[in-house]
Order: C-alpha cells, then sequence, then structure tokens
C-alpha cells in the first residue's frame, strides 16, 4: 500500500504500554494488527517503531503521545524461555561431559579384552554376588 501510494497519512499513538500505528488509507482509519494475536501491535521502543516505518518506506508521521503513559510500561516476561535456556544449558554440559569421557577412554592405555574373557570375568562376579546373598 506504501508503494501505490493508497497510504495518506501515518499517526503514531501512544497506548498504556506502548506505541501504535494507524494508518488512513482512502480516508478510513486502520490499525496495525499482530499477525499471531490478532491484537492491536504495540511497540515498546519508539525507536523499534521508527525503523519499523523507515523500512515500510513511511518517512512522515504524525505522532499522539496524549494516552500515552511510560508508568504503564512492562517488561514482558517469557518464562517458557527460561525453561529452555536451563535446558540447553544442561544439555551442553552433559555433551562435554561426554566429549570428555570418550576422549580420556580413546587415550586410556589399558589392552582391550576379548569377549569370552569379559564373560567369564563377569560370571564370575555373578558367581561372588550371588554366593554372598545366600
Amino acid at each position: 500500500m506504501v508503494e501505490t501510494g493508497r497510504i495518506n497519512a501515518t499517526h503514531i499513538v501512544g497506548q498504556p504500554g506502548g506505541w501504535a500505528i494507524q494508518v488512513d488509507v482512502n480516508h478510513q482509519e486502520h490499525v496495525l494488527i499482530a499477525q499471531r494475536s490478532g491484537n492491536v501491535r504495540l511497540f515498546k521502543k519508539f525507536e523499534t517503531l521508527v525503523s519499523y516505518l523507515l523500512e515500510m518506506g513511511i518517512d512522515h508521521f504524525e505522532v499522539d503521545a496524549s494516552a500515552f503513559d511510560p508508568g504503564q510500561m512492562s517488561t514482558y516476561q517469557r518464562p517458557d524461555r527460561a525453561q529452555a535456556l536451563k535446558r540447553a544449558h544442561e544439555a551442553a554440559a552433559y555433551e562435554a561431559w561426554f566429549v570428555e569421557q570418550v576422549e580420556s577412554s580413546l587415550k586410556d592405555p589399558t589392552q582391550p579384552m576379548e569377549e569370552e574373557e569379559v564373560e567369564r570375568l563377569f560370571a564370575a562376579r555373578r558367581s561372588e554376588l550371588k554366593a554372598k546373598m545366600r
């Protein structure tokens, strides 16, 4: 709509919680809506909003800050991200430990044992444990 010149005017409207964009198209006001939620798209930082408009090709706009209340600006928290970050750190720590274990195993100078010898050794250990349990 910007490229075709259908937007007659752009207004930045301060609201509790941020800044909204209103555009005048054919003398009708339309508010920018967030795609996923369907709610009015609010920008917390004015600089982010201006950058967004410039990327869209809009470099002139009016600002209405009459309803803007900086005291109502709250930080948006996502507890699910904190949990995901914790899991990512745990996974990275586990992977580092695993790599360390593999490398130490590969560097171990002990000669490998044949399968029959391992079976015989563990059969003896099982017999000892069974004898202790009786």
